[in-house]
């Protein structure tokens, strides 16, 4: 039974819970990667696979907000050529969930996000220019099948899908509304494939139903704070979270 050991939770499991559905509405409207916290979190009171169930339905109701939000401020001329290629990559994600370990996919990753983080932080501190690979379809491409199968195996897609949108150099509203079509087609394109997997099922669900006001609450927070974040700002906490999110798949913490 899914549902039996968040039930057994005491108090600070609780809270613990609760706090991490805040922390996931915020970085839907409002800090893209603090997220990352929110995994950490979960990390600390049930086991990775429990979490991995709970967590995407609550994904879901926070790019619901972001979309009523932010619907207007998608760039389809930057997600167009990315997704096709994100949802043929939960194909090969939702097979490698059998064949490679956790342990051995999240470092792979997150030495591949690091580096493009850092080769992105580089290159926007010498250059307003955005290089011509970037904008090519093979560059979409290699980070749509990288996004789908780290976002099958583990939810994970944030840091690469960070390093896609800094890439293009969108502002704030944009990165924001862009960044949450993308996220609603792909994470309910992943439900399925989760339910089969037997991540998703009805006793995961009513914790969910538990979860969601949260999700909405920090979703709307992140609204407010997102008003009051100068671009600047906004674009360094997005590095900044996304090498950390990087840094624990690669470390394995």
């Amino acid at each position: 039974d899914t549902v039996a050991p968040i039930m057994e939770l005491n108090w600070i499991g609780w809270v613990t819970v609760l706090a991490s559905a805040l922390l996931i509405g915020i970085t839907k409207t409002g800090i893209p990667g603090i997220g990352i916290l929110a995994i950490i979190l979960l990390a600390n009171v049930m086991p990775a696979r429990l979490s991995t169930g709970l967590i995407l339905p609550v994904l879901i109701v926070g790019d619901i907000v972001a979309i009523i939000y932010y619907r207007r401020h998608a760039v389809w001329k930057h997600l167009g050529p990315l997704l096709p290629w994100a949802l043929a990559g939960i194909v090969p994600g939702y097979y490698l969930l059998g064949t490679v370990t956790d342990a051995q996919f999240r470092p792979i990753i997150g030495g591949i996000a690091l580096v493009l983080i850092v080769l992105q932080h580089i290159h926007s501190r010498f250059t307003t220019e955005t290089p011509s690979f970037i904008q090519s379809w093979y560059f979409a491409a290699i980070m749509g099948v990288l996004a789908g199968i780290t976002t099958m195996m583990a939810n994970a897609a944030g840091p690469i899908m960070t390093v896609y949108l800094l890439a293009m150099r969108l502002p704030k509203h944009e990165f924001i509304g862009t960044g949450a079509w993308y996220y609603i087609i792909v994470n309910c394109t992943k439900v399925p494939f989760s339910a089969d997997l037997g991540l998703i099922n009805p006793a995961s669900l009513k914790i969910n139903l538990i979860m969601a006001p949260m999700v909405v609450l920090g979703a709307l927070l992140g609204v407010l704070i997102l008003k009051r974040v100068p671009q600047k700002y906004f674009t360094t906490a997005a590095e900044i979270l996304a090498a950390a999110a990087a840094a624990k798949l690669l470390l394995g913490i």
